[in-house]
């Protein structure tokens, strides 16, 4: 079983490393295998709406959105890092998960998803809903924690002082191992949820 961490931050070890680093060590305990991505601080652009991923069953732009797509498609969970900016996720995040989640071809129904977000004092909440919703359109159950998963620190290692964020982050990985290995118990004995047929009704018509 393996989860894959992706980290929205441009600060490659700053206050959402932490967050993620505390979750990798609860994971390696459980016996959950991780990858750890780095994509804040690469030059990722959002999604031109060209519709060219319908038919190649990749985006047109071949750079790490393609790389982390087959992983993706491989992996049982996702867990979701991003520094809070005007109460929202870092642009390059979000330009990198608009392009993931609607190029990729394969389903991604009960893979397990999980965000956390880092910010010097607001917009936690907010932020944390924004990239629920990349999990609740593609039909992936989201972990929980015993708070919402955020953490508080401005300067570099700050965060590092939130013991009751760290312990959130500790939390949220026991969480969702034990709903990764849960799902692919139920998938064994029963399979993956009936699908219908598609059906997409526009507001104007």
């Amino acid at each position: 079983m393996k989860v894959i961490l992706i980290n929205g931050s441009p600060r490659t070890n700053g206050n959402t490393a932490i967050a993620l680093h505390e979750m990798e060590k609860v994971f390696a305990a459980e016996g959950i295998e991780t990858e750890y991505i780095q994509v804040g601080n690469l030059a990722i652009r959002g999604c031109v709406a060209c519709g060219s991923c319908a038919t190649k069953g990749k985006c047109v732009f071949d750079d790490i959105v393609n790389e982390v797509a087959s992983k993706f498609e491989a992996c049982d969970g996702i867990v979701l890092g991003s520094p809070v900016y005007y109460a929202s996720a870092n642009a390059t995040l979000v330009a990198f998960l608009d392009r993931l989640f609607y190029s990729a071809s394969y389903d991604m129904t009960m893979k397990v998803g999980a965000s956390v977000v880092v910010a010097r004092r607001g917009g936690l909440s907010s932020t944390f809903d924004e990239l629920n919703k990349y999990f609740t359109i593609a039909g992936m159950p989201i972990a929980s924690s015993q708070y919402w998963n955020s953490l508080h620190g401005r300067l570099p290692g700050e965060a590092e002082k939130d013991a009751e964020g760290l312990q959130t982050m500790r939390t949220l990985a026991r969480n969702m191992s034990f709903l990764i290995k849960s799902i692919a118990l139920g998938k064994e004995k029963f399979g993956l949820p009936e699908k219908e047929e598609r059906v997409a009704t526009n507001f104007v018509r």
